[in-house]
């Protein structure tokens, strides 16, 4: 369907057009370039880490994060259901077991007070998210996982450039994992990345990405006797992905502080609505709005996005329970996870990001208000 007002748009410039032809026009190093380095630096000053280790996708990246932990078979590590499915399914990629945290309803993350009753000798890992791009209640969770011993991995897949007071999300945890993919604030179209500040880590995670492969220098343009030292993979990121990287953060704020004043304008047409939960700010957590994720009470949520669709506005259903799919619940134990059944029943994303006009989003929220009226 060609969608009058698409859930997203890209916002690109002749500056990212530029960036990625001077990698294409000078015939060399496509792979293994200087942008990359200079990509992982950007991104690890950004966050105020040491080390940055970027990937061809978030998956990737997520998946290798896990992998250089060495965790046992039987280790646990505890996810929010409420998530994409990339979150619960590294553990299993490592041979660990997920297991699913609650959410609480200011955030839609992680519910620290949860943790307790889930918790067991197994446990190796907290990965709680940024849904969103609302940071969740990330400093309680941390503390959780002091006190427990835990290592501590941000899925920040969501919400690179939101904060807690002053401090970027991806800062608070051992590990953070970002996502550039297409709908990202920050995208290359595919990417991901890892941050961290573990030198020992950070080594770990470049052997994964390229092969278990110990060199010092471009593999393409040397003739140097690499030295496979471990078991890895091939989930580099090419040069030109790293080069758009690099022009897109260089703008980053710019197109957070778009999405802020569209969200808050939108906010503003909709909040008449007593069956419409809009997106709020906790206490000092600053969303970026990857998503502007509403939610609509009273079973009306379904004929809604029918509604809009026939409008020629998408909207879309992020999250449905990761534990109620029919991977995750098949054979196994039951789980009750009301308070994330309950918001995923709930919630709806609008159209949202940094082109988004005054046009468009009056076009939605009288929509909205236009299918109110029915009631």
């Amino acid at each position: 369907m060609k969608w009058k007002i698409p859930l997203y748009k890209v916002d690109w410039d002749k500056e990212d057009v530029r960036t990625v032809t001077n990698v294409i026009k000078r015939g060399m190093e496509w792979a293994i370039g200087p942008e990359i380095e200079k990509f992982e630096q950007s991104l690890a000053d950004y966050h105020d880490s040491k080390y940055c280790v970027v990937f061809n996708s978030g998956t990737s990246a997520g998946h290798a994060a896990l992998l250089s932990l060495n965790l046992k078979p039987s280790s646990e590590i505890i996810v929010p259901s409420f998530t994409f499915i990339a979150t619960a399914n590294w553990p299993l990629m490592v041979g660990a077991k997920p297991i699913f945290s609650e959410i609480e309803e200011e955030t839609l993350g992680m519910d620290p007070s949860h943790l307790d009753s889930i918790i067991s000798k197994k446990t190796e890992v907290l990965m709680p998210i940024h849904y969103g791009g609302m940071p969740c209640k990330i400093i309680e969770i941390k503390k959780f996982a002091e006190q427990h011993k835990l290592t501590l991995i941000e899925d920040s897949a969501e919400s690179i450039g939101s904060t807690i007071g002053n401090k970027k999300t991806g800062s608070f945890g051992d590990m953070s994992i970002l996502s550039f993919a297409g709908n990202k604030v920050l995208t290359t179209g595919e990417g991901g990345a890892v941050i961290v500040n573990s030198k020992k880590i950070y080594e770990k995670l470049k052997l994964i990405r390229s092969h278990g492969r110990q060199i010092n220098s471009n593999y393409f343009q040397t003739n140097e006797v690499p030295n496979y030292i471990s078991l890895g993979y091939n989930w580099r990121m090419s040069s030109m992905t790293a080069a758009l990287g690099i022009s897109q953060l260089s703008k980053l704020d710019k197109l957070i502080s778009k999405r802020k004043k569209n969200a808050q304008y939108l906010s503003s047409k909709l909040n008449k609505h007593s069956k419409v939960i809009l997106p709020f700010n906790y206490k000092n957590h600053k969303s970026i709005f990857q998503l502007f994720s509403i939610r609509v009470i009273d079973n009306l949520r379904d004929d809604l996005i029918e509604f809009l669709t026939s409008k020629g506005i998408m909207s879309k259903i992020f999250f449905e329970p990761v534990h109620l799919t029919q991977f995750y619940s098949k054979n196994k134990k039951k789980i009750s996870l009301p308070t994330t059944e309950k918001i995923s029943q709930q919630i709806l994303t609008l159209p949202m990001y940094p082109s988004l006009t005054k046009h468009d989003m009056n076009f939605i929220s009288d929509s909205i208000d236009e299918f109110m009226e029915t009631l």
